[in-house]
């Protein structure tokens, strides 16, 4: 009886050390297409630009039938009188003189091609999507085009009494006595100012019996600034006692307070220049260079903005045998960026370089412009006349702030912004296959006064990248 019972022992166990056996485990693996993948509802938010230089502009309406030439004057002041009159004696007269400059509204747009099939099946709805993007899209490409206009200005200094571009190192930053010299320029020359500056305005400041204006209401010039060249401000204790305080009075968006004449306004859409070592090509016989020797720059933009920020020194030079010739260059391994390649046959190259890589549609179409990173490219001629960004030293990156004054420059509009929603079957599209989201506008930024506008360039203190992780 024992020996029967020990034997019905061993049979359960070894029916219950089967049965929870690993082969028989039914895991989360086996079922996989069972499993509804989770998406979130909402859309997570895009980084945000600082969008102000476009408001400062005055603003200017071309009228249409007109071209798109925009032409300003300006009469100059009469010299004072050197001596008083003489009896009986006409003054011999003071010649008028006649000052014009001019802007070219040009027309700029873009569009998101959707199919019915995307916009079917995919999880957030695409065409609301694409017509929050190109809403972002459309203020974007205006304050990039002011300030790419801004930076054309005549006016430019150096932190630290440097040459130029070129001889800014990291520790030459943006202080107070580099904002007090443009400032006190800007009133030397009798720069107008924000709020004011008019006739009647100066009477009533002088009135004994005035109370005091409010601070909003002072009159002031403006400074554009990066949020990096701000930091670099921030680190001097007067700076952070005024900017502390101004809170209350602040008059634009991502205002940082006013200090020394000027409000300081920041901006994180401000250029902003990244030296780097040269980049060589190997001459080749695809193209039509002539014999000779020339001489190639490479600059890349974020792919985002297509602002060139990333400067290369100018390379050797490159012999060429023609009349067929041609270099071939690889573009430098920056994911994000695409590439401008200039080409000369001096050491200053103010040509874009012909590329069969490069767009084959469009104003540009040709040239050795929005290329890929880390490809190989043939340059096989000379393109369009184009100057590229002076190259700061190797690893020195170099920012610009602009300090601007009442109608220093504005903004000639031809054609008010324009949004397209095109839902819609048409001969085109006869199935109704897309839907289309577009918008364009045609205007132009226009300088008014060089004297005006002045910028400073400086190094700074803080790095554009985070100390590890992104690398852009």
């Amino acid at each position: 009886m024992k020996m029967q019972t020990l034997q019905t022992l061993a049979t359960l166990s070894a029916a219950l050390s089967s049965y929870l056996s690993p082969g028989l485990t039914n895991a989360s693996t086996s079922f996989q297409a069972d499993i509804e993948a989770f998406i979130q509802e909402e859309v997570e938010p895009l980084a945000r630009r600082q969008l102000v230089a476009y408001q400062f502009g005055k603003p200017l309406h071309l009228d249409v039938n007109r071209g798109t030439t925009y032409t300003a004057s300006r009469y100059e002041r009469l010299p004072l009188p050197f001596a008083p009159l003489q009896e009986g004696v006409a003054p011999p007269g003071s010649p008028m003189t006649l000052r014009q400059v001019t802007a070219t509204a040009q027309q700029w747009g873009d569009r998101v091609i959707i199919t019915d099939v995307a916009n079917l099946t995919v999880k957030h709805p695409l065409f609301q999507q694409a017509v929050q993007l190109v809403s972002i899209q459309l203020p974007e490409t205006l304050e990039r085009n002011t300030l790419n206009t801004l930076l054309s200005a005549t006016q430019v200094n150096f932190a630290n009494g440097k040459a130029n571009r070129a001889a800014l190192l990291t520790t030459d930053i943006m202080n107070p006595h580099e904002s007090n010299k443009i400032i006190g320029t800007m009133l030397t020359q009798g720069v107008p100012r924000f709020l004011g500056d008019e006739r009647e305005d100066m009477m009533i400041e002088a009135g004994a019996a005035r109370p005091s204006r409010p601070p909003t209401t002072i009159q002031h010039m403006v400074a554009l600034i990066h949020p990096l060249v701000a930091q670099d401000m921030r680190e001097n204790t007067t700076i952070t006692t005024a900017w502390a305080y101004s809170d209350v009075n602040r008059l634009y968006n991502t205002e940082l307070g006013p200090w020394g004449g000027a409000r300081w306004v920041e901006t994180n859409m401000m250029p902003y220049w990244v030296g780097n070592a040269a980049t060589t090509g190997t001459a080749g016989s695809a193209g039509t260079l002539a014999t000779g020797s020339y001489f190639i720059q490479l600059t890349g933009s974020p792919a985002l903005t297509s602002v060139e920020q990333q400067i290369y020194q100018v390379s050797s030079s490159i012999s060429v045998t023609g009349p067929a010739g041609s270099i071939a260059v690889t573009t430098p391994n920056l994911p994000g960026f695409v590439w401008n390649v200039y080409i000369g046959t001096t050491a200053s190259p103010a040509n874009l370089a012909t590329s069969p890589q490069g767009p084959i549609v469009g104003v540009l179409a040709g040239q050795a412009t929005q290329l890929p990173y880390n490809t190989t490219v043939t340059l096989t001629g000379i393109g369009i006349a184009q100057t590229p960004p002076a190259a700061p030293a190797n690893g020195v990156t170099v920012f610009p702030t602009i300090f601007i004054g009442n109608h220093s420059y504005g903004q000639v509009l031809l054609e008010n912004p324009e949004f397209h929603y095109l839902t819609g079957a048409d001969k085109s599209d006869p199935l109704n296959q897309t839907r289309v989201v577009s918008w364009k506008v045609f205007y132009g930024s226009i300088i008014l006064n060089q004297m005006f506008m002045a910028r400073i360039e400086s190094g700074s203190g803080f790095s554009p990248t985070y100390t590890s992780g992104t690398a852009f």
